[in-house]
């Protein structure tokens, strides 16, 4: 352990220096990519530093008991010698945290797929309210958020809807939202009062570029039509709306949000580009199956993940079993409970799997 983090400590002293040359200073490419790197390893060695005083505050401890006679002096060297003990067992707890394979996703910008499911109009509505709670989530969280495409119902909901989230690190915090979300409530159009339970589901895609995934213009079948919903005359008089077909897969992407035409295909294909990126990550996350299906870190799109209760104003993460009834809070924006809570879980279950703990 100490070999690798030592590796660490002489990187992050190494790179300091080379950040303040000013072969590297006038470049901001190489700068950019340094800063990138001494960001990334700066809490490990922040850790590892204070894993070393404390080890070594163990240490005067123990030489202190061992050579003293005087009793008082005996007392406040067992003190500090707890405290020494505790203080490094929680920075070695950080060091494993911190030394966790990362997802190499996580520093990604992230495409949201949100589909209504069983329960027709309602499964619409509820899409629209999921949209707005991950718009509001963003926009604490200083991202910016784009639709990319939205097929809207007459009374507000979405049928699916596509949006881009841009923001530092957003991949490894919206990663958790895949999957099924259920609603437990009363719909606007019920006049009996009765409660219905509706679905939507949600795919959290990693952005990628053409340069990672290559889309042979051969494997691609385009169609234009009109595009349809809310927009005007210009809606009604232009084939801008685009279908993007990729044979190979059967994969369909539907763009039809801008006005123009080459945006919309631009669109499609950089949804097309992370849909197949995700499909691959899938495919190789298949093979490992048996070693672990937990399910916490990405979650399954036919999975149901989380219910809301509107009546009793609650909120459950079945993953985890979290109940919170905070329900107004949670759809408002305020996920990080919730997104904290699965880290945390994903986390303990990486440490369990590598028999760190």
């Amino acid at each position: 352990m100490f070999e690798n983090l030592e590796i660490f400590e002489k990187r992050y002293e190494e790179l300091g220096r080379r950040l303040y040359e000013p072969s590297v200073a006038s470049n901001p490419n190489e700068f950019g990519k340094l800063m990138k790197e001494c960001k990334n390893i700066e809490p490990i060695v922040i850790a590892y530093r204070k894993y070393k005083k404390t080890f070594a505050e163990e240490k005067d401890a123990l030489s202190v008991l061992s050579d003293s006679s005087e009793h008082e002096l005996h007392d406040i060297a067992e003190e500090e010698l707890n405290s020494a003990r505790s203080d490094r067992q929680k920075a070695a707890d950080e060091l494993k945290v911190l030394l966790l394979p990362k997802d190499p996703n996580d520093e990604r910008n992230v495409i949201v797929e949100i589909r209504g499911g069983a329960g027709g109009e309602e499964a619409a509505l509820f899409s629209a309210v999921l949209f707005r709670m991950y718009s509001m989530y963003a926009q604490s969280k200083g991202w910016k958020s784009e639709i990319l495409n939205a097929n809207e119902t007459g009374l507000g909901g979405f049928k699916e809807i596509s949006f881009m989230i841009t923001g530092e690190s957003a991949y490894s915090r919206l990663k958790y939202e895949s999957g099924v979300h259920r609603v437990q409530r009363v719909p606007e159009t019920e006049q009996q009062g009765r409660i219905h339970t509706s679905t939507a589901t949600v795919a959290v895609l990693p952005e990628v570029d053409d340069v990672e995934v290559h889309l042979d213009p051969k494997d691609l079948k385009i169609d234009t039509y009109r595009s349809s919903g809310a927009g005007g005359q210009h809606i009604n008089k232009t084939s801008s709306a685009i279908r993007v077909t990729h044979i190979p897969t059967g994969l369909v992407v539907e763009c039809q949000d801008e006005r123009s035409q080459y945006k919309n295909k631009d669109r499609a294909l950089k949804i097309l580009r992370s849909r197949l990126f995700s499909m691959k990550q899938k495919e190789q996350d298949d093979k490992v199956a048996a070693e672990r299906r937990s399910q916490v870190g990405t979650g399954d799109r036919s999975e149901r993940i989380r219910t809301y209760n509107y009546p009793q104003g609650r909120v459950t993460d079945h993953r985890i079993g979290l109940t919170l009834y905070k329900l107004d809070d949670v759809l408002n924006g305020n996920l990080d409970e919730i997104i904290d809570a699965l880290i945390a879980a994903d986390r303990a279950e990486k440490l369990k799997e590598a028999e760190i703990v």
